[in-house]
Order: C-alpha cells, then sequence, then structure tokens
C-alpha cells in the first residue's frame, strides 16, 4: 500500500476531527464521515505523487482506489447532511497551492504547510457540523486554536530539521510560541493556553540539541496527544 510519509499530519488528520465531534456533539455519521475524510487525504498523497513523478500508472492507481472508498463513505453522510458539499468546495483552493508546490517539488515551503493545516483543519468544522447541524462560535475557535497548534508545529520542526542552522526561524519560531500564550491570556483565554505550554517549552530548550528528526517527531506527536486531551478536557468544563 502507498501511504503518506509525513508523520505529523496524521495528527492533523486526526485531532481537529475529534475535537470537532465532541464539541459538535457525536453521532453514529461521525463513522462514515471519519473514514471518507480518512480515504480522501489517503488519495490526496498518491495524486500529488503522480504530479512529481514518473510513477505516475502506480500512484493513480493506488489514487482511484483511496477516492473510490472517500466517495462510497462521504456518500452516507451527505445523504443526511448535504451541505457538507460546502465543506469541500472550501478546502480545493487549498489543494491546488499544494498541486502547486508539489509540481514546483518544494512541499517543504511554508505556505504549503500552511495551505495543508488550514485544509485539514477544515475536517474539525464538518465533523462539528455533523453534530449540532450548524457552525457556531465554538466551532470556529476549535478551528483557530487547532491551526494555530499546527503552524507552531511546522516552526518547530523547521528549527530542528532544514532550517536548524537558520536563526531567523529560531526567532519566528520563539516569537511565534511566546505571543501566542500571551496573546490568549490577554484575549480572556488563559485556561485554553496551557494546552500550548509544553510547545513553548520544546520549541526554546530544545533548539540547537542534538535531536534526531525520528525523536523530533515522536516528541511532536506526544506534545499532539497532550494537546489533543487538554483541550478535550476544556471542553468538557
Amino acid at each position: 500500500m502507498i501511504v503518506p510519509k509525513q508523520h505529523g499530519a496524521w495528527a492533523m488528520l486526526i485531532i481537529p476531527f475529534l475535537l470537532g465531534a465532541y464539541a459538535g456533539g457525536l453521532s453514529w455519521l461521525h463513522v462514515p464521515l471519519f473514514l471518507g475524510w480518512l480515504g480522501l487525504y489517503l488519495a490526496t498523497y498518491p495524486f500529488l505523487m503522480a504530479v512529481k513523478t514518473k510513477r505516475k500508472q502506480e500512484y493513480m492507481r493506488w489514487f482511484y482506489r483511496y477516492f473510490f472508498v472517500s466517495l462510497v463513505m462521504l456518500s452516507i453522510p451527505l445523504v443526511f447532511r448535504w451541505q457538507l458539499v460546502y465543506f469541500g468546495i472550501a478546502m480545493i483552493p487549498f489543494f491546488f497551492i499544494n498541486l502547486y508546490f508539489a509540481k514546483k517539488k518544494d512541499e517543504r515551503a511554508l505556505a504549503n504547510d500552511v495551505a495543508a493545516i488550514a485544509s485539514f483543519c477544515i475536517g474539525g468544522l464538518a465533523s462539528f457540523y455533523i453534530g449540532r447541524g450548524t457552525l457556531t462560535v465554538q466551532a470556529w475557535e476549535l478551528y483557530m486554536f487547532c491551526f494555530l497548534f499546527f503552524i507552531g508545529s511546522t516552526f518547530y520542526v523547521k528549527t530542528m530539521i532544514r532550517e536548524k542552522k537558520n536563526p531567523r526561524y529560531k526567532w519566528i519560531s520563539w516569537a511565534y510560541h511566546l505571543l501566542l500564550i500571551a496573546i490568549l491570556i490577554f484575549i480572556g483565554y488563559p485556561w485554553v493556553a496551557l494546552a500550548y505550554v509544553p510547545s513553548v517549552v520544546r520549541a526554546i530548550y530544545l533548539y540547537g540539541k542534538s535531536v534526531s528528526a525520528t525523536k523530533v517527531g515522536v516528541l511532536e506527536i506526544a506534545n499532539a496527544v497532550y494537546f489533543g486531551l487538554a483541550m478535550l478536557v476544556l471542553l468538557t468544563w
């Protein structure tokens, strides 16, 4: 099987979706919606690989398989909530940005990462909508909280791997994480700020240390799990 190699993307796929489902109200429709969402993510990878490599037939074969499963699964919640089509339409501009950078073979560009994160977080809006039937302020808050978390993760990973010798990225990462905490407290979200504390600590403490790419990935998965659990606890209050 051809599956995406970006391990951090799995957290982006799952965490916003689960938070949206929990906050919006759990429903049996979340099962086919998630399977369709998963199939769509799996289909995107071979499609983008087909754009940039010569193994087009092999990659497109897997794209058709994943996309077919995605369509079958998504058709179930669409019967009950046809408005989910709008969430798919909202993802299209971000997909074209990813397609552009795939053609340039520059998937590590910051703009490409931001577009992917924005698209992943839309999955959280869709899962919220399935349960609630509308998008409330809480839905958009969750979208932004997830978006801001994964943007910080992007800055941090770059400072530890591809941009570890670039002092500009270090200051951007540190300033981003510290300002995020300060702004959340200032605008009245002090408890939400606690979900980002480990992100600040690892961004500053681990910078410049000899940490393998594998360990960076494992620690980031652990940090994403903490963020997800912290947000779930806050949602229960």
